[in-house]
């Protein structure tokens, strides 16, 4: 499934509007017998306003980016918890992806910590275990974020099995000493730069509450 495009008429207006004012000047400098100084002059204006109008639709072409298509992912819509997990940290989890499922484009949340899957949230994958491909190495050695803003089009998508397989984005986000939080978007380039800052907000803070409250092994 699909969504259009709301603008795709107001972007095209100018570009439609010039280009038909410009074949009616033309019609209409062939059928006058007998041209005038004041006729030719508004011919000249209806010129210029014709090519003005084409060259704002060309440009509103370009500079106004067509809304990205979003799909339906494939899978069931879930909420799992690692039962071992303190409350405490389960309510901080729930807290954190309900946030940022319900403000964003994400429909897909995986919480990976220190090896284990803590939290599987929206719409799940196939798969519920992790297996850290280099993406998610790199992510957990760096402490840096990485936005895949059109999964199709990356190699290493082959290791993101635990997400829906139509995932269209994907946004690794470090969260604390040893985890990172994957989020599975439903359409590509849809993460705006205040989405990205806002998620790293939030996985700061959850991973804040994991490293306090957790060591390795006590999962």
């Amino acid at each position: 499934m699909t969504q259009s495009d709301p603008n795709r008429v107001l972007r095209r207006l100018p570009l439609v509007v010039g280009l038909l004012g410009s074949v009616l000047l033309l019609l209409n400098r062939v059928q006058t017998p007998a041209l005038t100084e004041s006729q030719a002059r508004s011919d000249v204006l209806g010129v210029i306003l014709s090519a003005l109008l084409v060259l704002t639709g060309l440009l509103w072409q370009r500079v106004q980016p067509v809304t990205p298509e979003a799909v339906v992912l494939v899978g069931e819509e879930g909420f799992e918890l690692d039962p071992a997990l303190p409350e405490t940290v389960k309510t901080e989890l729930a807290w954190a992806s309900h946030l940022i499922l319900t403000n964003t484009v994400t429909r897909s949340v995986v919480a990976y910590w220190n090896g284990q899957v803590l939290m599987r949230r929206g719409i799940l994958g196939p798969e519920s275990e992790v297996q850290p491909g280099a993406i998610v190495k790199r992510v957990l050695t760096t402490g840096r974020a990485v936005y895949l803003v059109a999964l199709k089009l990356y190699p290493g998508r082959v290791e993101f099995t635990y997400l829906p397989e139509n995932t269209q984005g994907v946004i690794c986000q470090p969260m604390g000493q040893g985890g990172v939080l994957i989020l599975g978007a439903n359409a590509p380039r849809s993460y705006t730069k205040q989405d990205e800052q806002w998620i790293e907000g939030i996985a700061d803070k959850v991973g804040n509450t994991l490293d306090s409250q957790m060591s390795v092994g006590t999962v």
